[in-house]
């Protein structure tokens, strides 16, 4: 244990409001939201990365909220209720972080979304089809409009069935830009963030928390996680990890792709950034193995991921792989994030299924709000 010095304990470590754990997404919008309601608080975030850990500054910067084979999928395992409750946070979370944020700022992009079967995909292809018309009608009274179309392949991709289904409301962001962003908006909202601090355990007394970390110990008066893929502990086991692999191009000349792109039910996904293609997914081929909190590349996937996008995305053309890197997400048996309250002044928002970006910012309302 660091044995902090007076001014240490004075200035960061007494009469501590408000501690959130994790300063992605959630745990950004969660203290500033705390500070909108409690001007004159205290309050600290922990972070156990350099950069915000999980999955925050690694995504792929995804303005969706579910391509049509995700949500034909959901509602087989959830109520139409259940499904429209879903999209419409994923969509009002949207709008809340371009209205915080702005769109110049975050690179906002509507370039719409698009899906793409494989030729080997016969019978999603055909569901998708069959059932456009029906999640049109149950999405019209929340976009006063048709979400998803059929669309002629304009791309040249190969090895795709005849149609892609376009969303003309998905767009796409800058993930690095908007995580600046935030973290520049808790600075100037005199939110304090620690790096490298590992939480090791809690206690709740009744009158506040003890914090454990890697380096010292202190009382809040209430704390709140936010820490997503790594909250399996905190939740009993309902928030798994799961690890997202993702690669990227060099510089492409004269692409003519613009847009985000989803495959075999949201597992793959790619999107121009600039002139580069970012591709990222493929946990469908090894379950089991990409539910870790251990970032890394499996050979495995990453041969998927270029067998992809030299065969169907970019075929016939010379393509480098410029960097490659991992995120980890929150998943569930149930898609809906958990925002509840743990012990007298413990709380916890977490298991955002992988639409943080979507849902990311709403998530921090809904659990600064439970105080």
């Amino acid at each position: 244990m660091l044995n902090l010095s007076y001014w240490e304990v004075k200035n960061w470590f007494s009469n501590v409001d408000y501690t959130v754990v994790g300063s992605g997404i959630v745990g950004l919008h969660t203290a500033l939201r705390l500070r909108e309601k409690f001007p004159d608080s205290k309050i600290i975030i922990l972070e156990k990365g350099p950069l915000p850990q999980g999955a925050s500054t690694k995504n792929a910067g995804f303005a969706c909220f579910g391509s049509l084979s995700e949500i034909i999928e959901d509602l087989k395992n959830h109520t139409e209720e259940e499904v429209i409750g879903l999209i419409q946070k994923r969509w009002q979370g949207l709008q809340m972080l371009r209205k915080r944020l702005g769109d110049s700022v975050i690179d906002f992009k509507p370039y719409g979304g698009y899906e793409l079967f494989l030729q080997d995909d016969e019978a999603s292809y055909t569901e998708c089809l069959q059932k456009l018309p029906f999640i049109n009608e149950v999405l019209k009274p929340l976009f006063r409009a048709d979400v998803f179309s059929k669309e002629v392949d304009r791309f040249d991709f190969k090895g795709i069935q005849e149609y892609l289904i376009f969303n003309p409301f998905e767009g796409q962001i800058d993930t690095g830009n908007m995580m600046q962003a935030l973290l520049k908006e808790a600075v100037v909202n005199n939110i304090l963030i620690l790096n490298y601090q590992t939480v090791s355990g809690y206690h709740d007394n009744g009158n506040g928390v003890e914090v454990n970390t890697n380096d010292f110990v202190f009382t809040t008066k209430k704390l709140l996680f936010a820490t997503n893929g790594f909250a399996g502990t905190l939740t009993n086991g309902a928030v798994r990890p799961a690890r997202a692999q993702v690669l990227i191009t060099a510089p492409i000349p004269n692409l003519d792709i613009r847009g985000t792109f989803h495959i075999d039910s949201g597992y793959y996904y790619f999107r121009n950034i600039g002139d580069r293609i970012l591709f990222g997914g493929g946990r469908n081929l090894d379950f089991e193995g990409e539910t870790t909190t251990q970032f890394g590349e499996t050979e495995l996937i990453q041969n998927r991921l270029e067998t992809l996008l030299k065969n169907v995305i970019l075929p016939g053309q010379e393509v480098c792989i410029e960097h490659r890197w991992s995120g980890i997400m929150g998943m569930g048996s149930h898609k809906n994030p958990i925002v509840q309250q743990l012990s007298q002044n413990v709380y916890c928002g977490v298991r955002l299924g992988g639409m943080g970006v979507a849902i990311g910012s709403l998530i921090g309302k809904e659990l600064a709000d439970l105080i």
